[in-house]
């Protein structure tokens, strides 16, 4: 018997030990503050008559508690019950866990070339940048056998055909008002690609609302089984800009609530199940020493290049919120994405390393 339960506990820690990351999804949402991921709501913000849309009653009710686990919770209960147990949160700058961009500039393009192709080019200097010259992380597991035509990215703004240079990369990039599902769309790609076009419009034809990317991805998800999938929302930084801070947290907690979702189908299929990583961050960070600042960003914005980020993945130990004195960069994302899925990002430019907290 003693035989038996030693050979049964031995085989357990082997299996544990033989788990590994054959798919991941990446998740941003744009501008969001690490200051609303770890303290929740902003009361000197939410009780703002300029910001608040003249309901702080709502957000207070929704969204408020004086206790400060309590109250991000409220906002992001995904991360503070799933990701807090279960995976790893960096960017609480309270508890000396420290992230922050690398470029100088502290807004989108810039931002998200960082991100993913692993470095800082000073060229990339505006969000009408040209089609982003150098190789990104994705490009990068497309070429592998393993991933080959296997990689995809939905994005809410136009701009990420250029920045992830499609043409160049050779994956299908899906933004704004592009049609999902190509020539062949399924019935709900029909569907979504027909209220796509009659949707309201708030950001023009720059960006779509989030729901449209969320759904368009989650089809593609499970008709299409990636095995490297981007998602990219873009209304926390929208709404933000239009000084609507109600609208800038519903919109978080709606993120929030989609990560549920696509974590629990993840969980649920068998491609995916127990070999699946989710990394979530964002592009840069707001305004916050001068609280009327909350809603913009940039080089003169002293505290826009804080950001944050959060993994859950098989082979990232259940540490929770990372209350280390560390001091972390954007440009170390992209060597970490592929270090997941057990690979080293080498391409025309210099990498920085990955963060090795979270491979183990």
């Amino acid at each position: 018997m003693k035989k038996l339960f030693f050979i049964s506990v031995l085989f357990i820690c082997l299996s544990t030990k033989a788990q590994k990351v054959e798919n991941i999804i990446i998740v941003t949402t744009d501008g969001f503050r690490w200051q609303e991921v770890f303290n929740g709501l902003d009361s000197a913000i939410a009780n703002n008559k300029k910001y608040n849309e003249g309901d702080s009653a709502y957000l207070f009710k929704k969204f408020w508690s004086d206790d400060v686990n309590e109250r991000r919770k409220k906002l992001l209960p995904f991360f503070w019950n799933s990701i807090a147990t279960q995976g790893q949160l960096y960017g609480n700058r309270n508890a000396g866990c420290k992230v922050n961009v690398f470029n100088p500039y502290q807004f989108s393009y810039p931002g998200y070339s960082e991100i993913f192709t692993g470095f800082v080019d000073t060229a990339i200097n505006s969000n009408s940048y040209k089609a982003n010259p150098h190789t990104n992380v994705l490009a990068f597991l497309n070429k592998q056998n393993q991933f080959k035509n296997k990689v995809a990215a939905f994005g809410a703004w136009d701009a990420f055909d250029r920045i992830l240079n499609e043409e160049k990369s050779g994956f299908t990039v899906t933004n704004a008002f592009e049609k999902f599902g190509g020539t062949n769309p399924s019935i709900k790609e029909k569907l979504l690609n027909e209220m796509l076009e009659n949707s309201y419009k708030p950001f023009k034809e720059d960006e779509c609302l989030d729901v449209f990317t969320h759904y368009g991805a989650m089809e593609y998800l499970k008709n299409k089984k990636p095995k490297v999938l981007y998602i990219s929302y873009g209304e926390t930084d929208e709404w933000a800009h239009a000084t609507k801070y109600r609208s800038y947290v519903e919109a978080a907690h709606q993120v929030d609530t989609w990560l549920n979702e696509i974590w629990n189908y993840v969980q649920s299929d068998p491609q995916y199940k127990n070999k699946t990583a989710l990394f979530i961050t964002t592009d840069h960070g707001r305004g916050d020493i001068k609280k009327d600042e909350w809603q913009t960003h940039g080089q003169k914005i002293a505290d826009a290049g804080q950001i944050w980020f959060a993994v859950l993945s098989p082979v990232t130990s259940a540490k929770g919120e990372i209350k280390e004195n560390i001091q972390l960069y954007q440009q170390q994302f992209a060597q970490t994405i592929a270090a997941l899925l057990g690979y080293t990002f080498t391409c025309e430019h210099e990498v920085a390393k990955p963060i090795d907290n979270v491979l183990h």
